[in-house]
């Protein structure tokens, strides 16, 4: 019996200090990902095809933008590291049109009225296209706000970040140089 009593310790004490050994893993993993803030993953699969209208309901078809290297940023007004990302976007938009960069933001299930209210706040040259529903969030696979999928000139989705990025800095512009590439490597 005595053996018994100490298997059932033995046991109990492993699994509390498993279940420590794994919170202290998540807590190292959660604290280095908070710390670089965002993830980057090859784009898996085809590219689905995108289809949104504006805020004044004019339709935007992604394969229309043929030649252009797209950043396409899912965002929402409620997410704050959305709207600290915005900036950043911003300037990229206006510093790399000319090399043929579009960034093309797609809202996420929000109306029309409090997308325009946040653009009142924070103005954005580049497009805002409105994912009513969430299904292009759903068939570009976005699990995370924000996630911006870069896309080649070709038109073929190449990666995506998830969370926020610094989009001025030099893991952005690494990030970009392929995708404005002349001839895209496929």
């Amino acid at each position: 019996m005595p053996r018994m009593a100490s298997s059932v310790i033995d046991r109990s004490t492993r699994r509390a200090w498993l279940r420590g050994a794994m919170g202290m893993s998540f807590a190292v993993f959660a604290t280095a990902h908070a710390q670089l803030g965002y993830d980057v993953q090859p784009w898996v699969g085809a590219t689905p095809p995108l289809r949104l209208d504006d805020l004044d309901g004019r339709p935007l078809d992604l394969a229309s933008l043929a030649g252009k290297a797209v950043l396409l940023n899912f965002w929402a007004s409620w997410c704050e590291p959305c709207r600290a990302e915005m900036p950043s976007l911003e300037r990229l938009a206006r510093r790399r049109e000319a090399d043929g960069l579009l960034v093309l933001a797609v809202n996420f299930k929000e109306s029309v009225p409090t997308v325009r209210r946040f653009l009142e706040r924070t103005p954005l040259a580049f497009p805002v296209v409105l994912d009513r529903d969430g299904a292009a969030a759903k068939d570009w696979q976005v699990r995370v706000f924000p996630s911006t999928v870069l896309i080649d000139r070709t038109g073929r989705a190449r990666g995506v970040v998830r969370g926020e990025m610094d989009w001025e800095g030099d893991a952005a512009d690494a990030l970009l140089r392929p995708l404005l590439e002349t001839r895209t490597r496929i």
